[in-house]
């Protein structure tokens, strides 16, 4: 299969995918019009040297989350953000969201709250959110299936701690 067939394939395949993944990635629209061509075109340029080596998705994914963590590496030097770790999150204190709130406030919150993640892992949250597996995870953002696993619970804790004490999911 030549290298426009592969990416037809991956982006009628993976594209709405790969558009939350860049929701999540840029909150800036224009930013994340230029972000998706970013990804669109270096998914592109890489089935040029795909092997397949690895399934389709894993390939589709690392690619995707190498360009959007780049992305964000060169916003946060334009603009000097401070990210968050895993560490300093589990510290913050929790937000507090009216109990009325409905469903759209608290999943921007939390996409924002997964958006200021640095980007390692903001792609292991993302890519368990897609479905994939601690193996699959692994494979793409280079960690043991082990510390994938411990990545997922640590986050999964501290957004059901978030919601729990900030406020109620769908309330």
């Amino acid at each position: 299969m030549g290298q426009d067939a592969l990416y037809q394939q991956a982006a009628a395949t993976f594209g709405r995918a790969l558009d939350r993944l860049v929701r999540t990635y840029e909150a800036d629209p224009d930013k994340r019009r230029d972000l998706s061509q970013e990804i669109h075109l270096a998914l592109w340029r890489s089935f040029a040297g795909w092997k397949g080596q690895c399934s389709l998705r894993t390939w589709v994914y690392r690619v995707a989350h190498n360009v959007a963590a780049s992305h964000v590496i060169q916003q946060r030097r334009a603009k000097d953000q401070v990210l968050t770790s895993i560490e300093e999150l589990e510290h913050l204190p929790d937000p507090s969201v009216s109990r009325s709130a409905d469903i759209r406030h608290a999943l921007e919150r939390l996409l924002g709250l997964v958006q200021s993640l640095k980007p390692l892992d903001r792609q292991v949250i993302l890519s368990y959110l897609e479905g994939m597996d601690a193996a699959s995870i692994g494979e793409i953002v280079g960690l043991s299936p082990g510390n994938v696993a411990t990545k997922i619970h640590r986050i999964k804790h501290i957004l059901a701690r978030w919601f729990q004490e900030g406020g109620r999911y769908g309330e």
